[in-house]
């Protein structure tokens, strides 16, 4: 860890605390999140505080400090659905759920509140982030990790409908290079870019079935009902990073699932899936 780095550990949500860590900031990036799209439709208070609240503390506590910019990491779910994909940034943004709601959102309060204060800002849409020391002991977020840790203690994963939903999966180390960018290019400044790669489009079946080969696992899937408001087929483009940022790929899809497989091995524990204990 670099000398020069420090680490504070403060909710979201808690202003004052958040303004005080930001002093003497020059950038700051709003990845935080509380990623569970699906739960959105039956905890919308839980998910929308955490995505929403949190992101306009974040932004107000940036901007109380007369920041220079602020990266906000948005998310695929900001799009919906369209008939036409990969979505470009372009589209319309027409969410289905509260998770993407709120989402687009913060998106606006960050365009409202720069612009007011001459605050430089950009909005970062990343794919499905994958990689190691992704989390993968619950049951709502992380399908790839989720099926790894199962399929590693030899449980038979849960696929949601008929698997047939169509997703690009983003290794981090693909993703980081593309915000390091927004950060620190001019020509970044009030515009969104989809990050990550978008070569390797997926069924979830199929990636069901590549995870089983690298796991060596031999079990069928628990199919369930759909779930409800989810985008059959969500998948970005990344022509405009690339044309930005002459972006490239580096990593594969089957190169993230042997790094998290091998990660979730060498903690030498897999989980048991958790349940959370909501109450709204």
């Amino acid at each position: 860890v670099p000398q020069d780095v420090e680490f504070h550990q403060i909710d979201c949500c808690d202003l004052e605390n958040l303004t005080k860590a930001m002093k003497g900031c020059d950038i700051v990036y709003h990845t935080a999140a509380t990623a569970y799209e699906g739960l959105s439709v039956f905890s919308p208070v839980l998910v929308t505080k955490n995505i929403f609240e949190a992101s306009v503390t974040t932004i107000t506590a940036a901007i109380r400090n007369n920041v220079k910019r602020i990266v906000y990491c948005s998310s695929m779910a900001r799009y919906g659905h369209h008939d036409e994909v990969p979505y470009k940034e372009t589209y319309e943004c027409r969410p289905q759920d509260p998770y993407g709601i709120a989402k687009k959102a913060g998106e606006d309060v960050l365009r409202n509140l720069c612009e007011t204060h001459g605050v430089e800002y950009v909005i970062a849409v990343p794919h499905n982030i994958v990689g190691p020391r992704q989390k993968y002991d619950d049951p709502y977020r992380n399908v790839m990790s989720i099926m790894i840790n199962l399929m590693l203690q030899g449980r038979s994963p849960v696929i949601y409908g008929d698997g047939k939903q169509v997703r690009c999966f983003s290794d981090i180390q693909d993703d980081v290079d593309c915000l390091v960018n927004l950060a620190f290019e001019a020509s970044a400044v009030g515009n969104v870019f989809n990050i990550g790669p978008d070569e390797e489009e997926i069924s979830i079946l199929e990636l069901y079935s590549k995870i089983a080969n690298a796991v060596g696992f031999n079990g069928d899937p628990i199919f369930l009902p759909g779930r409800p408001q989810e985008v059959l087929h969500a998948t970005c483009s990344a022509d405009k990073i690339r044309q930005f940022f002459n972006y490239k790929t580096k990593q594969t899809l089957d190169n993230s699932i042997s790094a998290m497989v091998d990660y979730i091995k060498n903690t030498n524990e897999c989980y048991v899936l958790k349940s959370l204990d909501i109450k709204e």
